[in-house]
């Protein structure tokens, strides 16, 4: 069946672009100019997803999300304006699965509908293999373009440095030996230090962790490696 999808935005000519986009990518789509019209579509045929707007006239996006989480868990994703960072909070606490921040890549955005509408069917959000993007928070590193971005901003990685978040990534959650990098990242046949593992991991916490001091993304697992830490569940302390 095809997933549908609710876009709820004000813009018009936005929308307008956003659908022709979908509907490429195989999506069904239906739209909503403001909170109330949000609603009353999704009380008559609930959609697979839903795109919502902060800045709505009238309702705001943040309370057309506080009324739909009152009686539906469908998922939903919060667009925002750049530099709206306390709107994307608010809208996680609010009940959105998840937030992009405009301007974006119309491939990231369907990459992070497509993890939301995986994690709302219990699926893996990113298995090895099922998708050209690796996505964990708001850390998306496409395989296919070479690009990693973190929060909605482009990060330039050397190539040692995207296979290794690469590998990491594919195996979030789980710890990951110096030995399996050694043989995944840089191969069987590499000879030299395993401490150009610690070298790398420190040059891409510099890239991507808000504090590289004190990592919350790549933790250290003492004497045996490191771990990606799913995004739900990140310690206080490396």
């Amino acid at each position: 069946m095809t997933t549908s999808i609710l876009v709820v935005d004000d813009e018009p000519s936005f929308t307008e672009a956003l659908t022709v986009g979908l509907r490429r990518e195989g999506f069904e789509v239906r739209t909503a100019a403001d909170g109330r019209a949000a609603l009353a579509e999704i009380s008559a045929s609930e959609p697979d997803l839903v795109l919502l707007d902060v800045m709505l006239p009238g309702m705001s996006g943040l309370d057309v999300c506080r009324e739909i989480r009152k009686s539906s868990r469908v998922p939903l994703i919060m667009v925002t304006a750049r530099g709206e960072e306390i709107d994307a909070v608010v809208g996680l606490e609010v009940g959105a699965d998840d937030y992009v921040t405009k301007p974006y890549r119309l491939r990231e955005l369907v990459a992070r509908m497509r993890a939301v509408l995986r994690r709302a069917s219990g699926q893996p959000v990113a298995p090895e293999g099922d998708s050209n993007c690796l996505i964990e928070g708001d850390v998306v590193l496409d395989i296919d373009r070479h690009e990693l971005q973190v929060g909605g901003e482009l990060v330039t990685l050397a190539l040692k440095e995207f296979e290794l978040l690469a590998y990491l990534l594919r195996n979030a959650g789980r710890v990951v030996t110096r030995d399996s990098l050694m043989q995944n990242v840089w191969g069987y046949n590499y000879i030299g230090d395993t401490k150009t593992i610690d070298v790398h991991v420190k040059r891409l916490r510099a890239k991507i962790e808000d504090d590289p001091s004190n990592p919350q993304r790549i933790t250290t697992i003492r004497g045996l490696g490191y771990r990606y830490e799913r995004t739900a569940a990140r310690p206080d302390s490396s």
